[in-house]
């Protein structure tokens, strides 16, 4: 082989080594958990807040879910469609709705079972159109204790995000059930200071106190975004090779 072809042989592997990671982007779908906050429900925090900070500059991270949104009234109110549209290959979807689907006394966002169910496959299938790899979660839990004893609080939906991760192959994290056990660690009192709890007069966004078990506060989101990145390494999603290295102690 002549000392021309050598060198050109050489130069094309180190350009292939070299080579950096396809820039992708990881989209968030679901519910108000999840969600950006505005600067006037602060301290209010979706999950989804923190959970960008994880991961190093190959990855961005497109935060769409929306307050009150059921998977129902995300592709009604034209949500989900833009997102099918954008999605590259080796994208991610992290699909988290429930709240809302489960919400009978809320016609305006109430899916049935079987609805719930269909619309879950339908951001699969279209995700996977794309290449793209989706991920379902099932709903993070509310806050609820009984005797001490964190309860469940998706008793119906949770179990269906589960049939259809099985059904579709699809990645599942469980965060009703990991979220749950993170609840039960801090305790029926303790737990508050993961959430919107407000005494009156202690935030001017909030004059008259919150008692909210549902949404979460910055510590409350971060843990919960934390949950969520040990499952991804947990259970070796690609994404995990993203995830951003510590920083170097000069």
């Amino acid at each position: 082989m002549s000392t021309i072809k050598i060198v050109t042989l050489v130069i094309l592997m180190m350009t292939t080594f070299n080579q950096s990671p396809k820039k992708i982007t990881v989209y968030l779908i679901g519910d108000s958990t999840m969600s950006i906050k505005t600067t006037g429900a602060y301290p209010e925090t979706g999950w989804g807040m923190p959970f960008k900070y994880f991961f190093d500059s190959t990855v961005t991270v497109d935060n769409r879910a929306k307050n009150g949104r059921s998977t129902r009234t995300f592709i009604s109110e034209n949500l989900w469609q833009p997102v099918a549209d954008n999605l590259k290959e080796g994208d991610y979807v992290f699909i988290q709705f429930g709240h809302n689907d489960e919400s009978k006394e809320k016609g305006d966002r109430y899916t049935t079972p079987e609805q719930y169910k269909s619309n879950l496959a339908k951001f699969i299938t279209e995700t996977r159109a794309k290449r793209a790899n989706p991920i379902l979660l099932t709903p993070v839990s509310r806050r609820k204790f009984k005797d001490g004893k964190a309860q469940e609080t998706h008793q119906e939906y949770s179990p269906l995000v589960i049939d259809v991760a099985t059904q579709q192959n699809v990645p599942l994290i469980d965060l009703d059930a990991k979220s749950l056990e993170l609840l039960q660690k801090f305790g029926e009192e303790q737990s508050k200071l993961l959430f919107l709890q407000l005494a009156p007069g202690e935030h001017p966004n909030y004059p008259e106190g919150k008692n909210d078990n549902t949404h979460f506060n910055e510590l409350g989101a971060r843990l919960i975004a934390q949950v969520v990145l040990s499952e991804i390494k947990n259970q070796k999603i690609g994404l995990a090779d993203r995830i951003a290295k510590p920083a170097v102690k000069k």
